[in-house]
């Protein structure tokens, strides 16, 4: 498997005499998964949107029904524009229309976004100038270019452009340049063109676990700078083709599903 080779080759180069110790995020190959599709809160400090306190929701489980997304409106970071889109994302919960994240309608979710996606595992291939990471749900990958600065102007994308480095045991990523067709989450919470995030990547709990400690600032959106965490555990599982758009019933959205983004389109052939 091209995961593995890549992953394996790994230990050769990291272990070179002139490369300085990195962390393995790669496991040999195997994934990381969360089941958790929230940040989780800062121990202090601004924190991400989350859902209202009136409202907790709750994913779904086997033999429980999940509940509607309801996104606390008194969190203070949220500029009035912002406040004004998740109001309406909460009045749509309320009328009873399904929620659908765009990963789920297979669109890419952003940075930080598509950090939050659960159950299906994640990849990372680490080299000498890159680190990919791999998502198993409809082969999404984010490309992180190491040791260098941002380009001088940075086109959107839907992942933007991220460079990193390592700082000890931590892959430190930073990203610029998301498109704003993306979320910052999966309450729908909009960015403008500004949005800026950090990501700090380590393995804890003796390689059992990783962690992603996301610091998002957007003076567009945000009236602060917050911070947010994500977790994942490892998987003995070897990367696996899941096609999204297969998944899905329709292309385009039911009836009760009104404003829903449609399942994206190639109708130009490739030869």
């Amino acid at each position: 498997m091209a995961v593995l080779a890549v992953a394996s080759s790994f230990a050769s180069w990291a272990a070179a005499a002139d490369v300085a110790p990195i962390p393995d995020l790669s496991l040999g190959g195997f994934g990381w998964r969360n089941e958790h599709n929230d940040f989780i809160l800062p121990s202090r400090g601004p924190g991400p949107v989350t859902w209202d306190p009136a409202h907790p929701y709750r994913g779904n489980q086997p033999g429980i029904p999940g509940t509607m997304r309801v996104a606390d409106l008194t969190n203070p970071i949220l500029m009035p524009w912002v406040k004004d889109a998740l109001r309406k994302f909460n009045a749509d919960a309320f009328a009873g229309k399904v929620q659908f994240t765009s990963i789920a309608r297979c669109w890419p979710a952003g940075v930080p976004g598509t950090m939050l996606l659960r159950l299906n595992p994640m990849y990372i291939v680490q080299t000498p100038k890159d680190v990919w990471l791999l998502f198993q749900s409809d082969h999404q990958v984010r490309r992180v270019h190491l040791n260098q600065a941002h380009a001088s102007q940075v086109k959107p994308s839907w992942y933007g452009e991220s460079v990193g480095h390592y700082e000890g045991d931590t892959l430190v990523v930073d990203t610029i340049g998301i498109s704003t067709k993306t979320a910052v989450d999966f309450y729908s919470t909009p960015h403008t063109d500004q949005l800026h995030v950090v990501e700090r990547f380590r393995v804890l709990d003796g390689g059992r676990t990783l962690e992603d400690a996301v610091t998002v600032e957007d003076p567009g959106a945000f009236n602060t700078p917050w911070t947010g965490s994500q977790r994942y555990q490892r998987m003995e599982q070897k990367l696996q083709e899941v096609v999204c758009a297969e998944g899905e019933s329709s292309p385009s959205p039911l009836p009760r599903e009104a404003g829903v983004v449609p399942i994206p389109q190639d109708n130009t052939p490739d030869f």
